[in-house]
């Protein structure tokens, strides 16, 4: 396969991509509405000389208030300047629309028009090599902990703490990257968090001592961390809103990383020394992130988010990759720079300059924190009501999932006994037994994204949530009661991973689904914050507890995980089968 190594200066130009354009008045013939069969080819008739016409019938949107609806679905004669100028200013609105928020609407028409093709399923692919390295790295760091305390000395509860170190990273990837990709461009963050994730991880299997490999466990969080936020804007920000279902479905890749990590780690653990073992597993899981790395940077020609060009003022770039992206599905497009300005250019519009600049973007993800920003998320009891829960649910969850989850190899290999020993279970029992753990998870992603969208009144996002939520706080009580076996500990173990992955596939789709549009990126950043800085606390707390610290962990994610059941319950609202505003 030949390696491109593309240079980040290349400018993208719709002359690189002749024949995908055609005619605006051609349009209706490759529209979403084409082919989905719902195309007309006259304007609806709504006039008083035909009175029994319904304007819903005639090929119109039946939601009038809904301004997705009517972008999905437009008739032929919409087709126009005039028709489109109408088009993206549908939906209430404080003030005038701003130049940048038209032509943005503009071009989700257009991706929405070419559809799922070749490029977004690569992209869906390479997507999520960033959740499967998440979770190779979360999972395979605590894998790590039996070993670290073998060779360096440290003892159970202390080596905790190097589960800290990759939060603290986390926590820095997460804000730095996020906020970089709005800098820097989609594309840049894209493979760079992959890069770092890959050197600091194969430098980690050379450290000399324990401090060490926290400090480079810490640096490698700084790559991993950024890998949801960027991946997740990239993905979402070149896909039709007819599919955007598919961001709920990356997660599958989430446990996917696990298992991966599991099956290493038993290989390598069960068959070298203990100071080698682990060694071997960093470098090998090193340098598999490095090889994903290679693949996006080296092998396919990722588009940079046409959002982010037209935030820098790069419009024309902005055009040239949407016809990329129709080249690429081989589909055609009428988007244009021509039409982009002719539809914002009318009375009603804020004619400011469309480039954002750095310190702009800084400006606008710091006010992100203030109150002024998060107050209309406020502006009715109901949204208020929702968004509290929500936030308790996403705190409570990431203080109890890595008390338990984090840990869960130290606990394996005391094979129910309640202390920390090597009699009670072989280090090839402990891996093998997570090793089955993580396959039965991967189900449960694909489960989560079947139930959610279940007419059932139990199912459905809040049922599949609350449910999960409850079973995998049973297991967990039973998991620390009565798993005095390594046999009961790995059925109560297997029954809870699947309950969780469930879970958190149904809450990344279900959050943002919530909020609505203009606060949603305060809504679910407030979400995510308050989920890794619980988790930065669950190692400190895991290695202060008194006694052994073998159960009440445990026995705290389990209350924790139950407060979190009872918050999804009280949640007043269920997003299943609205449309997405």
């Amino acid at each position: 396969m030949r390696f491109r190594f593309p240079g980040f200066g290349r400018q993208e130009s719709v002359h690189d991509y002749v024949g995908v354009l055609v005619p605006l008045e051609e349009a209706h013939l490759h529209s979403h509405s084409a082919r989905s069969g719902r195309c007309e080819f006259e304007e609806a008739r709504t006039s008083s000389d035909d009175p029994e016409v319904d304007v819903s019938e005639a090929g119109a949107p039946k939601d009038s208030d809904n301004e997705d609806a009517g972008m999905l679905q437009m008739s032929a004669a919409e087709y126009s300047i005039e028709g489109l100028r109408r088009e993206v200013r549908k939906g209430q609105r404080q003030g005038q629309w701003s130049e940048y928020e038209l032509k943005s609407k503009l071009i989700n028409k257009a991706i929405q028009d070419i559809g799922m093709g070749r490029y977004n399923w690569q992209l869906f692919v390479l997507c999520g090599f960033g959740w499967f390295a998440d979770n190779l790295w979360m999972q395979g760091v605590s894998l790590t902990l039996p070993s670290l305390s073998a060779e360096f000395g440290v003892s159970e509860k202390q080596v905790r703490y190097t589960t800290s170190s990759l939060f603290v990273g986390l926590c820095i990837g997460s804000f730095t990257w996020g906020l970089g990709s709005d800098i820097v461009g989609r594309r840049i963050a894209f493979n760079a968090t992959l890069l770092i994730t890959s050197i600091f991880g194969i430098w980690a299997a050379y450290a000399s001592s324990w401090v060490s490999v926290c400090i480079l466990f810490a640096c490698l969080g700084t790559g991993v961390g950024g890998n949801l936020p960027v991946d997740g804007a990239l993905f979402l920000e070149i896909l039709p809103d007819s599919s955007s279902a598919l961001l709920t479905l990356l997660s599958v890749w989430w446990p996917v990383g696990q298992l991966v990590s599991s099956i290493f780690a038993w290989y390598f653990m069960t068959n070298w020394p203990v100071e080698e073992g682990w060694r071997h597993f960093v470098m090998t899981i090193g340098i598999i992130t490095f090889i994903m790395f290679l693949i996006r940077f080296g092998v396919f020609h990722l588009f940079e988010s046409p959002k982010f060009l037209l935030s820098k003022g790069r419009q024309a770039e902005a055009v040239a990759v949407v016809h990329g992206i129709a080249h690429r599905n081989k589909k055609k497009t009428w988007l244009t720079e021509e039409i982009l300005d002719a539809v914002v250019d009318s009375e009603g519009t804020e004619r400011t300059t469309t480039r954002v600049s750095a310190t702009n973007i800084i400006k606008q993800n710091l006010m992100s924190f203030s109150v002024d920003h998060i107050r209309p998320l406020f502006q009715n009891r109901k949204l208020g009501t929702a968004t509290l829960l929500m936030w308790f649910c996403w705190s409570t969850i990431g203080l109890g999932y890595p008390l338990f989850n984090a840990f869960l190899p130290q606990y394996l290999s005391h094979g129910g006994s309640g202390a920390p020993t090597n009699d009670n279970t072989t280090p090839a029992e402990t891996y093998r037994n997570y090793a089955i753990i993580s396959v039965v998870g991967v189900p449960g992603s694909l489960l989560a994204a079947y139930t959610v969208d279940h007419k059932s009144p139990f199912l459905g996002r809040k049922g599949t949530l609350a449910i999960s939520t409850l079973v995998s706080a049973i297991f967990l009580f039973l998991f620390a009661t009565f798993g005095t076996t390594p046999n009961s500990q790995l059925f109560f173990t297997c029954v809870e991973a699947f309950c969780q992955n469930i879970m958190y596939g149904v809450l990344y789709a279900f959050t943002p689904e919530i909020f609505p549009a203009p606060v949603r990126g305060a809504g679910t950043g407030v979400a995510s914050f308050l989920n890794r800085v619980t988790g930065l606390i669950a190692p400190i707390l895991a290695a202060n507890v008194p006694g052994d610290g073998t159960t009440t962990p445990i026995y705290m994610s389990a209350f924790l995980i139950l407060a979190a059941f009872g918050g999804m319950v009280l949640i007043p609202i269920e997003t299943r089968g609205r449309q997405r505003l």
